[in-house]
């Protein structure tokens, strides 16, 4: 351990020096379940556990658990403590061991064989693949799941807000035809939504386990011969886990729980760093659709420059969390009962719990720091309006009959081109309405007026919001399948006895 106070500029990693660290609220919102001192104390939790059943079992002298409960609450187990004891005996988990059988030397004076009850039966994966599930559940309770609950807020105001508002539809980068800027925005509530439940089932999956060294539970068949699995059931019924359905494991839990865990955090920073992607092209130069406040510094250079820097920021970090995934996929490989090749790429999940969990807030904040520009908007829509006529056009005389429609559209098109003229101003020309009078009079009035040509962009946009946030304006509303929030958390409930 280091010898003297150390700050975040210390620090190698960019997570900790720039964000974990300086950000006090995102510093303590982590912290207690992602840090080191965290993973301790979920491990500490796990050994709580495993000698109040001992104690339930008769094996540990009643008053055991509460005899441990009271020495801890005097004398807390350290992160500094355990990694002391580390160093002096090679072993995390039989240090941390130790720490607990120190608490216990009082009690020992009545009860001498109690010391030697800590870690009975199982082996280190057993605490600290448990305690990793913990974790990840608590934090997905508690940090993820209300932070993308915010920002599906977020999106689902400016997405009502806007359900209306016209905007040219692009594919490719080109101009293609129009829809809304609610629409737009209403494909990504429906696929955070989705990913949302996901997040929360993936969570409410995960495993523990308590089947000792080579996972077949060997260790208690010598107490319990007739039913080696049963205590592994009740032991984690304490801590709100469950073992595999099979009640089967190597000397790690089985590798897939985590994995779905993290691929549904990767996967939804996908879709964070997709609408990233989406917000910086309309913030571009030429299009401006969105921007942000002109007030603060965009380039040490030109003055007049305003970067979208928070988008740029989910972005990058996605970057860098999404390739984590190999580590993770690589991880579900271990050798006969166990080998150690997931030891130290294992620690750095928690990394990419950090990364995903700082872009949900970043983004947040840099929707909200956006303003919609109507003027831009128009000024786009109306620079395509001229050609977005043609696939209304070619459907509206395929409808009328016309056997070569689409021939049709696409001649008038090239000839327009060769004209230098708009499409829609010709088909408003004498030779044009020739075109246009074939057609119904509904028809023809969507084809000679492109607002009218956006689908159901203003009421898919509302129908996306009430299923997912439910029926209100603004960012409060009720009844959707993500709102109220216990609805996400409620699989991800503590266990009553979370003392244990």
């Amino acid at each position: 351990m280091p010898s003297r106070a150390s700050s975040p500029f210390d620090f190698i990693s960019p997570m900790d020096s720039r964000y974990y660290g300086p950000e006090e609220d995102f510093f303590a919102a982590l912290h207690p379940y992602l840090s080191e001192a965290a993973t301790i104390h979920y491990q500490l939790l796990v050994e709580q556990a495993l000698l109040a059943e001992l104690e339930a079992s008769g094996i540990a002298p009643a008053g055991t658990s509460q005899a441990l409960a009271a020495a801890l609450l005097a004398n807390p187990v350290t992160a500094a403590e355990v990694y002391e004891e580390e160093e002096r005996i090679h072993h995390n988990i039989r240090a941390l061991v130790n720490c607990i059988r120190r608490r216990l030397e009082g009690f020992a004076q009545t009860a001498p064989a109690v010391p030697g009850l800590v870690h009975l039966f199982v082996t280190s994966n057993d605490v600290m693949d448990t305690a990793r599930a913990l974790a990840l559940r608590d934090v997905t309770r508690e940090v993820l799941l209300p932070d993308l609950h915010e920002l599906m807020g977020v999106l689902v105001g400016v997405t009502r807000q806007h359900a209306e508002t016209v905007q040219i539809g692009r594919t490719h980068g080109r101009h293609a035809v129009p829809l809304t800027l609610g629409y737009w925005l209403a494909n990504y509530v429906d696929r955070l939504g989705q990913r949302m439940e996901v997040v929360s089932r993936a969570a409410a999956g995960l495993r523990g386990m308590i089947s000792g060294a080579v996972g077949a539970h060997n260790s208690f068949a010598l107490r319990w011969p007739d039913d080696p699995a049963a205590i592994e059931v009740r032991l984690l019924a304490r801590l709100g886990l469950q073992p595999a359905p099979g009640g089967v494991s190597t000397q790690v839990v089985q590798a897939e729980y985590v994995t779905d865990f993290a691929h549904a955090l990767v996967s939804t920073f996908s879709v964070l760093a997709n609408l990233a992607d989406d917000y910086r092209s309309l913030m571009r130069s030429e299009i401006e659709e969105v921007g942000e406040p002109t007030t603060r510094v965009g380039s040490s250079t030109m003055p007049h420059k305003v970067n979208p820097k928070n988008f740029e920021n989910v972005k990058s970090l996605w970057k860098a969390a999404m390739p984590r995934m190999t580590t993770v996929y690589m991880d579900q490989v271990s050798e006969h009962q166990r080998d150690l090749t997931n030891s130290a790429s294992s620690r750095y999940l928690n990394e990419l719990v950090a990364l995903f969990a700082y872009a949900v807030r970043r983004m947040s904040k840099a929707i909200r720091g956006t303003v919609v520009s109507l003027p831009a908007l128009e000024r786009n829509f109306a620079a395509g309006r001229q050609w977005t006529v043609a696939e209304p056009l070619y459907i509206a005389l395929a409808l009328a009959g016309e056997q070569d429609a689409y021939e049709v559209s696409k001649r008038l098109a090239e000839l327009c081109r060769e004209r230098e003229m708009g499409l829609l101003d010709y088909l408003n020309t004498a030779e044009g309405r020739e075109i246009v009078d074939r057609l119904p009079a509904d028809l023809r009035r969507v084809v000679l007026d492109p607002r009218q040509y956006t689908g159901d962009s203003a009421a898919r946009a509302r129908l996306v919001c009430d299923l997912w946030w439910g029926a209100g304006d603004g960012e409060g509303g009720e009844g959707g399948r993500i709102q109220p929030l216990d609805r996400l958390t409620a699989p991800l409930a503590r266990p009553a006895d979370s003392s244990a």
